[in-house]
């Protein structure tokens, strides 16, 4: 799990006084909650990926049988329904371009999200310098 730590440095307070109004602060506040948003968008693409990675998999395995009169059953909620093999083999398409399409969805508002941090940083850097952090710990 990540964490941000987003404090003023009390040894370089005493070198320096820094003084923090409600627009730094707002500006810290929208950078805490970008990066936590972050964060969830990219667990959420690692969900949706393993999930492709499923479909993948499964059209795989469907693609091995021999037997074109067997029916597949097919999971749609909490029902399975049993189609031909073209017929699942089609549906698991489907469903691979519709995860596809909302990766690439969330990708962009990663995207998006990344550019308003960097653009954060470099304002609340160069206001308070060494004096914030404002990278990740990996922990």
């Amino acid at each position: 799990m990540c964490t941000l730590t987003i404090k003023l440095n009390p040894f370089l307070q005493a070198v320096e006084d820094v003084n923090v109004t409600f627009e730094d602060q707002q500006k810290i506040n929208k950078f805490a909650r970008n990066n936590n948003r972050l964060i969830e968008l990219k667990e959420e693409i690692e969900v949706k990926k393993k999930q492709l990675q499923n479909l993948e998999d499964a059209s795989d395995d469907i693609l091995m049988l021999d037997e074109d009169s067997l029916l597949v059953p097919y999971q749609i909620g909490e029902v399975f329904i049993s189609h031909s093999q073209d017929e699942t083999q089609e549906m698991l398409e489907a469903a691979k371009q519709c995860l596809q399409d909302e990766i690439q969805s969330l990708q962009s508002r990663v995207e998006a999200i990344q550019q308003v941090l960097s653009d954060l940083k470099v304002q609340l850097y160069a206001k308070f310098g060494n004096n914030i952090n404002l990278e990740a710990d990996d922990n």
